[in-house]
Formats: C-alpha cells, sequence, structure tokens
C-alpha cells in the first residue's frame, strides 16, 4: 500500500512541480544555474554510499538552496518535504520492512527522472526527493541494524517443538519479502549489503547454539537449521548469498559428522576393547605381541566377539533407527541423509576391526561373527520396514 501511494503521490508532484518551476523561470526571467543541474547527480550518487547517511551533505543543500528559483519554490511548497519526511514516518509504524518499499519507489522515480528528457532535470522536485531518499536511506539501515540485533540476540525457545530457530525464520521472512519488493529495482547493492549483514548474523546466532542448554542434541539442532538455510538459499539462487550458501553446506556437514558420532558407538564393547589394542600399540607394543598383553588376550577377544552375534547387530541397528527417527524432525527430510552417514560410519568401525584382527591376532582364526555382506543387509532391510 505504501508503494502505491507513494508513486501515486510522487506522479501527481512532478508535472506540478514542473510547471511551477518553468512558469517562474519564465516570468522572472531566471536562468538555470549550472550548479543547480548537478544537483540530482550528487544526491544519487551520495545515496548509494555504504556508509549509512542520516542528513545530505551540507554542500547538496547549499548548492540547492543558493538559487533563486529553487528559493521561491521552497516557499511555495514549503509543506512538501516535511510532509514527505511525515510519510516515511507514517510507513514505518505500519509494517518494520516498509522502507524498503520506500527506498525502490524513491530511487526508481530518480533514475526515471534522470533518464527522461521531458522532464527538466533541475526541477525544485529532484531536491526535496533527494533529500527524502537519504531519509529513506538512513531508516533503511537502521531497519537493517535493528534486525541484525534481534536476531543475534534471540533467545532459543524452552521447548524445541520446531527445531528452525526464530532468527532463521525472520531471516527468510524478511529476504522473501525484500526479494518481492526489490524484483523490479533498478539498484540492488543496498540490498545485496543489508543480505550478507543478515545471513552473518543468522550464522551468529544457530553458532550460539553451542553454550546453550538445549534437551535436544545441540549438533542435530544446529545441522537441522544449517540444511534448512542451505535448502532456502539454493532455492532462491541470491548471487550475492552464494558463499553463504556454500558455507552453511559446509557447517550442516560437520555438524551432522559429529552428531553421527554423538549416536555413539553400537558395538560399544567392541570398540572399547581394539581402543584399548590401538591404545598399546600407540604406546610401542608390537602389534604380534599384543595378545600376550592379558586384557587383550585371543580369549578376551572371543568373548567380546561373542556378545555381537548377527541377530544381536541387526537388533542394535534397528533400535538406533528408531532412535534417530524421532531425534530428526520431519519437515527437514534428514533421516536418509543421516541413515547414509551412520552406515559409513559403522562400515569404517567394521574394516578397524577386520584390519586389527589381522594385524594383532594373525592366525588365530578369530573373526567377527557377521561378515560385510551381512551388515549392508542389515542397513537394506531397516530403511524400508521403518
Amino acid at each position: 500500500v505504501s508503494k502505491q501511494v507513494l508513486e501515486q503521490v510522487l506522479r501527481e508532484l512532478q508535472p506540478l512541480c514542473t510547471a511551477e518551476q518553468q512558469f517562474i523561470e519564465k516570468f522572472f526571467q531566471l536562468s538555470q544555474d549550472a550548479t543547480e543541474l548537478q544537483v540530482l547527480e550528487v544526491s544519487v550518487r551520495t545515496v548509494s554510499s555504504p556508509v549509512p547517511l542520516v542528513s545530505p551533505p551540507s554542500s547538496l543543500i547549499q548548492a540547492s538552496a543558493g538559487t533563486p528559483t529553487t528559493h521561491l519554490l521552497s516557499e511555495i511548497f514549503s509543506c512538501l518535504e516535511p510532509e514527505l519526511r511525515g510519510f516515511l514516518e507514517v510507513c514505518s509504524k505500519v509494517h518494520p520492512f516498509s522502507c524498503l518499499q520506500v527506498l525502490v519507489t524513491l530511487n526508481d522515480s530518480i533514475f526515471e527522472m534522470l533518464g527522461s528528457s521531458s522532464t527538466l532535470r533541475s526541477s525544485f522536485l529532484n531536491t526535496v526527493l533527494g533529500n527524502v531518499l537519504f531519509l529513506a536511506k538512513s531508516r533503511f539501515n537502521k531497519c537493517i541494524e535493528t534486525l541484525c540485533k534481534e536476531i543475534e540476540e534471540a533467545k532459543m525457545p524452552s521447548k524445541m517443538k520446531d527445531r528452525i530457530l526464530p532468527s532463521v525464520s525472520l531471516f527468510e521472512e524478511f529476504v522473501n519479502f525484500s526479494e518481492v519488493v526489490f524484483r523490479t529495482a533498478r539498484q540492488r547493492e543496498d540490498l545485496h549489503e543489508a543480505h550478507l549483514r543478515l545471513a552473518s548474523s543468522v550464522f551468529s546466532s544457530i553458532n550460539s547454539l553451542s553454550s546453550a542448554n538445549l534437551k535436544a542434541n545441540t549438533d542435530m539442532v544446529m545441522m537441522e537449521n544449517f540444511h534448512h538455510i542451505h535448502c532456502f538459499l539454493c532455492q532462491k539462487k541470491i548471487h550475492c548469498l552464494e558463499g553463504k550458501k556454500r558455507e552453511a553446506k559446509q557447517r550442516y556437514s560437520e555438524h551432522m559428522e559429529k552428531y553421527v558420532k554423538y549416536l555413539g558407538q553400537p558395538l560399544e564393547k567392541l570398540n572399547h576393547f581394539f581402543e584399548g589394542v590401538k591404545a598399546r600399540v600407540a604406546q610401542g607394543v608390537k602389534e604380534e605381541e599384543v595378545s600376550f598383553q592379558l586384557a587383550y588376550s585371543k580369549q578376551e577377544l572371543r568373548k567380546v566377539i561373542e556378545k555381537y552375534p548377527g541377530k544381536e547387530v541387526k537388533g542394535v541397528l534397528e533400535t538406533l533407527y528408531r532412535k534417530i527417527h524421532k531425534d530428526l524432525s520431519p519437515e527437514e527430510n534428514l533421516l536418509p541423509v543421516v541413515w547414509h552417514a551412520m552406515e559409513q560410519e559403522f562400515i569404517r568401525q567394521y574394516q578397524e576391526f577386520e584390519d586389527l584382527i589381522q594385524r594383532c591376532y594373525a592366525g588365530s582364526g578369530i573373526a567377527m561373527d557377521f561378515t560385510m555382506e551381512d551388515l549392508l543387509s542389515y542397513f537394506n532391510s531397516i530403511t524400508p520396514s521403518n
């Protein structure tokens, strides 16, 4: 609504102000000053500066206010700029993101004036719009600053029913809204800078979970949120956020790896036994002499292996699958990905056990109760059945 109202106001103001200026110049025989002709170009260049500006440069005000034509028009239309500033105030109260619509509308209107051969480029309206544009840019910067602070300081909900953090949802809301507003905008530099700042704030918000006291596993929650952001950025295809998209993918992969490790080692006693074997070798015990250690003898190894027959291993994996299924939120659809990562980790552990048996218990005839083929069949049978 604010965009439509402002567009209508600008459409009606332009011919009115231009006609009044032409009349004054003709009636009083005033010539255009070269400095006045540059006012609009200066305002557009300066407002595109990445440094937030609260008010237009004094040189711009002096240059425009010093001309007789502008002085007369300032008296005639003395209420115009205050009314436009008041309109910006009202827009800010109606919707927190309305400053985006105002900024785009003013920018496009000024660019249109610059490109129109029929528009009197020294129009008094150009100076007024330049001043209002500075205010709109300042409001936009303030909006982004406030939003970044809100995202970074957002408190974690005590009950994580929805695993996607409020800060992530707020970021998505802004990006979706801004992309609609700036879809046909002629200048997007301000938006690109805002997107990068907000994305950094969201990443900081997710990283802060590492020190939060969550009931759910922290790495799992961080994994799901980074995955959510990655999927969102893939969908939006925003060029300036390509780096953030790659970073989100890397971060969610890192936290998935940590989550898989958190799930533990299903064959706990076997893992504990072989960790001890590796520790002895690291301490300097020769591999062929490890079996002479009382705690790591062939007899002890056989006892541990007997605790994990194939049927028991399959049962352990089924229990693990149900836990992962319960932990993960269905919206992110990460269960197949995490289960595959768990399968790869389990295969790695199995191969390590086999390797240590071959190196430290060579010729003993000791082997795991299940083969690699058995292990793969367990994983394949569990997924469809659940």
